[in-house]
């Protein structure tokens, strides 16, 4: 059933792990300091979004990872148009959360919704303090590689990366949030929210 006009506000979930606090920050909110995010239940941001001619207001419910929030976090689905699940690319354990822990959930409060897997924090891969501590703790980088393949095994519609702080991919995740929670919308699907993990 399509819809005849688009909504006024689509909502995004974003779905941080634990593990890679920060989350990205929409462009709104481009120049708050990343560096002292305190983690919270549940975060709210609204952007507006122009993407293929639509003007919308872009909903971002940003919800806590940790295993102390997971009954208050079904709350928070219940309007989804789209979910956009995070992992740092400098904590492989996050993207193996995303096969173990994320994409059950995900599949189990929200099926149909489409998801789309973002790798956080990709300006690491350059900086040498981050190069030299994953070394010393004989780690690798998640790579673009392995962030596509986890995307197609657990069914993401796409896989995107960005930097919060560089601003690098940000616009990128938040225009592709915004076309699949329109696309969702237009074909009758979701109740209206947009989620991040």
């Amino acid at each position: 059933m399509a819809a005849a006009n688009p909504p006024n506000r689509l909502y995004t979930w974003l779905l941080p792990d634990q593990l890679c606090e920060p989350p990205i920050d929409p462009p709104s909110h481009r120049n708050t300091d990343l560096t002292t995010k305190i983690p919270t239940v549940f975060e709210n941001y609204v952007t507006d979004c122009r993407v293929d001619g639509k003007s919308v207001q872009l909903a971002l419910w940003d919800t806590a990872g940790q295993e102390d929030y997971e009954r208050l976090r079904p709350l928070a689905y219940a309007k989804a148009h789209v979910i956009l699940i995070g992992f740092s690319v400098d904590t492989p354990d996050s993207l193996d959360n995303v096969k173990n822990k994320w994409i059950t959930e995900v599949m189990d409060l929200c099926p149909g919704i489409p998801i789309i897997l973002v790798g956080l924090k990709k300006d690491l891969r350059e900086d040498p303090v981050a190069i030299e501590e994953m070394r010393k703790k004989s780690l690798r980088f998640v790579t673009t590689h392995d962030g596509e393949s986890v995307a197609r095994e657990v069914g993401a519609k796409r896989y995107l990366e960005c930097s919060s702080l560089s601003g690098e991919g940000v616009d990128d995740v938040f225009e592709a949030a915004t076309r699949a929670a329109l696309l969702t919308f237009e074909n009758g699907e979701g109740s209206g929210c947009c989620v991040v993990l």
